[in-house]
């Protein structure tokens, strides 16, 4: 099988943004069976590409293998050994494990990841992610919608393009969070 390009980010409110107008996520804090199953599909990856501020969001996760906790400490040795990919054009460097910077033509990185890889990538990061839209490079997208509507901010989809999807699976965990995954038309 090809490998797929997958957007996937850990919440969703319900009015589809990533980030509330407070620029906060606070909302969507995963609870343990939650967290259980972003590992398992964190582990699944071959690669992520990410945007300058998921990147920055993320570098949390270089230092969490220390934490108490068995279910963080799990994420933080996938996250770490995962090869990412992050795209700016502000940063110098990255100080992350297996991490390289990049600063254009996201398709030309991209295929160069999934063949040095050979697997599933993942794209995070609502401009990049956008961006990878527009290019045609999504295979398919991964919602966890929670309920709770912030009223605007950084929205998951691209404002400016069409998605057309066909849904392939859900999931609704004990907390009330669902779980959509859409491959896109035509894939």
């Amino acid at each position: 099988r090809m490998p797929k390009v997958i957007y996937a980010m850990g919440g969703v409110s319900a009015d589809g943004y990533i980030v509330g107008p407070d620029g906060k996520s606070d909302w969507s804090m995963p609870d343990e069976e939650l967290h259980r199953f972003h590992n398992e599909q964190t582990r699944a990856l071959a690669g992520h590409l990410l945007g300058r501020r998921l990147y920055e969001t993320m570098v949390y996760w270089e230092t969490a293998d220390k934490d108490p906790s068995d279910i963080v400490r799990e994420f933080a040795l996938i996250w770490q050994a995962l090869p990412k990919v992050v795209f700016s054009r502000t940063l110098d460097s990255v100080d992350a494990a297996n991490t390289t910077l990049a600063r254009d033509d996201m398709r030309a990185e991209l295929t160069s990841l999934q063949e040095s890889v050979r697997g599933d990538v993942a794209v995070g990061g609502a401009e990049l992610a956008a961006e990878a839209a527009r290019l045609d490079l999504i295979d398919e997208y991964r919602l966890f919608v929670h309920p709770v509507a912030v009223g605007g901010g950084i929205p998951f989809f691209p404002r400016d393009h069409r998605v057309d999807m066909e849904l392939v699976e859900t999931r609704t965990f004990s907390s009330r969070v669902v779980y959509l995954r859409y491959r896109a038309a035509g894939r």
